[in-house]
């Protein structure tokens, strides 16, 4: 990890598009933005509507989506961001055959933005409005969710992999048009070879990063949270380099864990190593707590997490639903000393095949604001799931259980993977 980073903590797409479009309407050189889910309505219109005014301003402006979160870009966004010159990529698109070859499972999950090399965004919050979702369709609350807003030297960090595969896909579309040239012109530019101009656009302007102002808290009638130099990394999860990078966080801090381990997860479905490094720490007395997603969504994501979560509630976890609304959040803090707020679910999809990204920090000061905001969420917005309830599950719904996990396992094994 190193020092000198500013890290402000937003809460949902009410915080995080604000500031996103803040910091594109101040763009001067580049805008680069990835997303699973982009909707075309409510608040996230605003983010939209930026990317378009920014590349009108003659800014360059990226943006990949995933072809499963967004299967479909819009006719009329399509048109307006062509017009306006924002060029946009799906990310590994859906042909006739669906999800059907596991190749194809393996989706861009992460959600990250940088502008101009000095400012960049982190987190679980997608381009959709806080009360819509996907599943389950217009939420009385907004959705628990966090991003964070970083400057820093992890922010170069968050350029470069979002410039690696940004080249790659521009690689493979010109591969499919069979214009070669173009796509070997590309690949040199994923490896970094004539990327000389981004390389001097970053030391041009890295130099700003660390006086990066505003939202921490600092301006008159401001909310936002955040603090200033500290120390920050930034982790991702692919299908080559970063297989297992943060994972073996999560592995690390727990096993070091003394006082509480703090976890809130939207999709919960623990491997065995996680399973059994939660298991030591509540051995060891440490308190471990976990904050989850308590609406139904999807069958295999709900019913294959009820066998291993009665084991972790019969062991001593504390183990609560999240009450008011949906939650989407991939945060975590471990006895005030180390916290991550990221993409990364801790469950299979998220931990074998997605692309994820996460900031990690061993800063007290954030970990404190952060576990004390999670703390009173789970003192008072949450249901509790006792064991005995767990334990006296009706026999019909045990059996979908055990099939759900059954099931899980199977498409595991199908993808080469053990979990």
């Amino acid at each position: 990890m190193k020092p000198g980073h500013q890290l402000v903590l937003l809460v949902g797409g009410d915080e995080l598009f604000p500031a996103l479009i803040e910091a594109m309407d101040a763009a001067r050189q580049v805008v680069h933005l990835e997303t699973y889910i982009f909707e075309f309505a409510g608040s996230a219109l605003g983010v939209a509507e930026a990317l378009e005014r920014t590349a009108r301003r003659g800014v360059e402006v990226r943006l990949v989506v995933d072809g499963v979160g967004t299967p479909v870009m819009p006719q009329e966004w399509r048109q307006r961001f062509d017009a306006a010159g924002v060029q946009w990529r799906i990310y590994s698109p859906l042909g006739r055959f669906g999800l059907l070859f596991p190749r194809l499972w393996r989706r861009l999950h992460r959600k990250l933005c940088v502008v101009d090399g000095t400012v960049g965004f982190c987190g679980g919050v997608n381009i959709i409005d806080d009360r819509d979702d996907v599943a389950l369709g217009r939420l009385d609350e907004p959705r628990l969710d966090y991003s964070l807003r970083v400057a820093g030297p992890l922010v170069q960090d968050m350029t470069e992999t979002m410039e690696q595969l940004w080249w790659r896909l521009k690689a493979a579309r010109a591969a499919r048009q069979r214009e070669f040239a173009a796509a070997w012109q590309a690949l040199r530019g994923s490896s970094g070879s004539g990327r000389g101009d981004f390389s001097r656009l970053l030391r041009k302007l890295g130099h700003r990063a660390r006086g990066l102002t505003g939202g921490g808290g600092d301006e008159e009638g401001s909310t936002l949270m955040g603090v200033d130099d500290a120390r920050a990394a930034l982790l991702l999860r692919d299908n080559v380099a970063h297989r297992h990078d943060i994972e073996r966080s999560y592995l690390k801090a727990i096993g070091e864990a003394r006082q509480e381990v703090l976890i809130v997860n939207a999709y919960f479905i623990p491997g065995r190593k996680l399973r059994r490094a939660l298991l030591m720490a509540v051995q060891r007395g440490v308190r471990v707590r976990l904050l989850l997603q308590g609406r139904y969504e999807h069958f295999l994501q709900y019913r294959a997490a009820r066998p291993v979560l009665k084991r972790l509630v019969n062991a001593g976890m504390e183990i609560c639903e999240y009450a008011p609304s949906a939650l989407h959040a991939k945060v975590a803090v471990v006895d005030e000393r180390w916290a991550t707020v990221g993409s990364t679910n801790l469950d299979p999809l998220s931990m074998l095949l997605a692309r994820e990204a996460n900031v990690t920090t061993t800063d007290r000061r954030f970990a404190a604001l952060l576990r004390e905001q999670l703390d009173d969420i789970v003192c008072n917005r949450s249901n509790r799931m006792e064991a005995h309830a767990l334990n006296s599950r009706p026999w019909g719904e045990r059996i979908l259980d055990r099939i759900a996990f059954g099931v899980m396992r199977t498409v595991l094994f199908l993808t080469g993977h053990r979990y």
